[in-house]
């Protein structure tokens, strides 16, 4: 038995790939760790109407951390449409396995770091160190949705803001409504989460993004949370800005901007926008983090047609794999993987197609470990 128990889900399409790339790694680096497989993913969807299998759930009780590739998702009808045919009309309901993962384990952290490695010929500036920490469990991810809208909650609406009213006459089986919850303990969670990581690498501010001007409760309670958080960190700057102006400013001032924080769905397009200053989802790391367990996954999608032919940026994993080091305290592991990460970039002989290289993803993984 390993000093680590790693739950190990590969997911689906280039998941399975970039995740061998991580053992690569991992191997090399002489990581001791038993890795438990958790099955997840659209084959379980099609084939038990379960994208995350009970099975599942009870071993990541059993495990210190997870390591998570990649997920295939759909939009309802294409997820029906894919089930296996004795399973369609059986009241099966396709929801997101990740999303799942991080309410059921109250995964309510999302950090991701999106950092320009010298020698990146995609940085957009060779500066560039931004971390987002993204509320993980509400906001407009938190699942709850009506369609059609049921006539005792509009009733409901209705009687408490007549604004719900000028609706109604589109008829509400055409009426559908995601909800953005927010609570004051969870926005004061994850703004003190970013509040602490900036004090403990020195930066001195941090960048609360939402709308509080047209988003009035929600956005509102954001930003009024995050200044009674901020009280509690004098040393550091509070800055408040919209999501729409802060993604211009992040385009054009992308060194300007080290810590920040957003609810869910805010946090989710800011991060896949800094992502991209740096080089792309295939440089995008990401932790899901709790009080007491974590899952590791990097940003990007599924990449089906690309299964098995080794073709994407591994790097994301990679990076991803040090976040996993890091939280488990293998300080120096994962100093040492992200060193070699650094080089091989700086380098540049060896590549994968985004980065204009024609080399495969195991060969970046190869070239990563021999500096191991």
């Amino acid at each position: 038995m390993g000093k680590h128990r790693i739950g190990w889900m590969p997911g689906d399409g280039v998941g399975n790939d970039v995740m061998e790339c991580a053992r690569i790694v991992l191997d090399k680096l002489g990581f001791d760790a038993e890795y438990v497989h958790g099955d997840i993913g659209w084959e379980f969807w099609k084939s038990e109407g379960d994208a995350l299998p009970q099975r599942t759930i009870d071993m990541l009780k059993t495990v210190d951390c997870a390591l998570f590739g990649a997920i295939t998702s759909m939009p309802k009808e294409e997820a029906d449409a894919e089930l296996n045919p004795e399973l369609r009309a059986k009241g099966y309901v396709y929801f997101s396995p990740i999303v799942r993962l991080r309410q059921l384990f109250n995964l309510h952290t999302n950090v991701r770091p999106c950092k320009a490695y010298p020698g990146n010929p995609l940085n957009l500036k060779e500066n560039i160190d931004i971390t987002v920490f993204r509320e993980n469990t509400e906001g407009m991810y938190g699942g709850v949705e009506f369609y059609p809208l049921p006539l005792e909650v509009f009733e409901t609406l209705a009687k408490n803001n007549p604004k719900m009213k000028r609706f109604e006459s589109a008829g509400l089986e055409n009426i559908a409504i995601s909800t953005r919850i927010m609570t004051r303990q969870a926005c004061a969670r994850i703004v003190n989460n970013a509040f602490k990581y900036a004090q403990e690498n020195a930066y001195k501010k941090v960048t609360v993004v939402d709308k509080p001007n047209v988003l009035r409760e929600t956005g509102g309670l954001m930003v009024r949370t995050a200044r009674v958080v901020a009280k509690n960190y004098p040393d550091i700057e509070l800055e408040e800005t919209n999501i729409d102006a802060q993604a211009m400013w992040l385009v054009k001032n992308p060194d300007k901007y080290h810590v920040m924080v957003a609810e869910n769905m805010f946090g989710d397009i800011l991060s896949d926008l800094a992502a991209q200053l740096v080089g792309g989802l295939g440089f995008a790391a990401s932790g899901n983090i709790g009080d007491d367990f974590a899952v590791f996954e990097p940003t990007h999608g599924s990449a089906p047609k690309y299964h098995g032919m080794y073709k994407v940026n591994p790097m994301a994993m990679l990076l991803t794999t040090k976040m996993m080091l890091d939280w488990l305290k293998e300080a120096k592991m994962a100093e040492k993987l992200e060193k070699a990460i650094a080089k091989v970039i700086a380098e540049g002989k060896v590549k994968t197609y985004d980065m204009g290289g024609s080399n495969t993803s195991l060969d970046v993984a190869n070239a990563v470990a021999e500096l191991l």
